[in-house]
């Protein structure tokens, strides 16, 4: 009979370990089923904002204003392969809609605009930088004043800010990224716009979240507390 207990014992514990078993792989497929839909997610997003129809196919930047140098950087990066965007700049004055990837390298810089590391995330408070060339995708901010809008769109929200603030710098100035009185967006891009070779300065585009938008959004934190 001793054995007879000693094998019920073990069966109970091969049960029991596979009961941890099953439960274990219901708990990670469903992690890994709400990554693979997070994922699925960013990547459609990021397929829009690269100017995407839905049937795929690629639309081009309107490249009226770019340089010949900057089309050709920005046709050889469709071939390499970049991480989901984290969000769409839209400036409506100059009619500009690019997505947002973290990075400021030269080929990132060719493909989107890129988010200054160290700088606040799109969402978050803070001043969000963001960088651009300025004979590419940042060629218009030539033509943006004060009062313009600038949106930043995520999966979750689209935040307005307005521009309030317009300065050239020298490129060792990182004073313009520093956190400002309400949360911010700081656009960076060399100039002069039209400068051959390395440009000396760089232009700076500074926007404030917009009053009404600032609004709502400390009442949805009162709210939460």
């Amino acid at each position: 009979m001793r054995w007879l207990r000693k094998l019920e014992r073990l069966l109970v514990t091969f049960g029991v370990l596979m009961l941890c078993v099953y439960v274990g792989a219901r708990i990670e497929g469903y992690l890994f089923s709400r990554a693979e839909v997070e994922r699925f997610k960013s990547q459609q997003l990021l397929a829009q904002e690269l100017g995407k129809g839905s049937d795929g196919a690629a639309k081009s930047p309107d490249f009226s204003l770019w340089s010949a140098k900057r089309v050709q950087g920005y046709q050889e990066s469709l071939a390499s392969h970049f991480p989901p965007a984290m969000a769409l700049l839209r400036i409506p004055k100059i009619n500009l809609e690019v997505p947002l990837i973290e990075g400021t390298d030269d080929l990132t810089l060719n493909r989107a605009v890129g988010h200054v590391a160290g700088t606040a995330l799109p969402g978050d408070d803070g001043n969000i930088g963001i960088a651009g060339h300025r004979d590419g995708f940042f060629r218009g901010l030539k033509d943006v004043v004060a009062g313009d809008a600038i949106e930043i769109v995520t999966q979750q929200e689209t935040s307005r800010y307005i521009v309030d603030q317009i300065s050239i710098v020298s490129p060792s100035d990182i004073s313009v990224l520093a956190p400002r009185t309400r949360p911010s967006v700081t656009l960076v891009t060399c100039y002069p716009f039209y400068f051959v070779g390395s440009a000396p300065q760089r232009y700076i585009v500074q926007a404030s979240l917009a009053v009404s938008e600032a609004k709502s959004q400390n009442a949805e934190k009162d709210a939460r507390f």
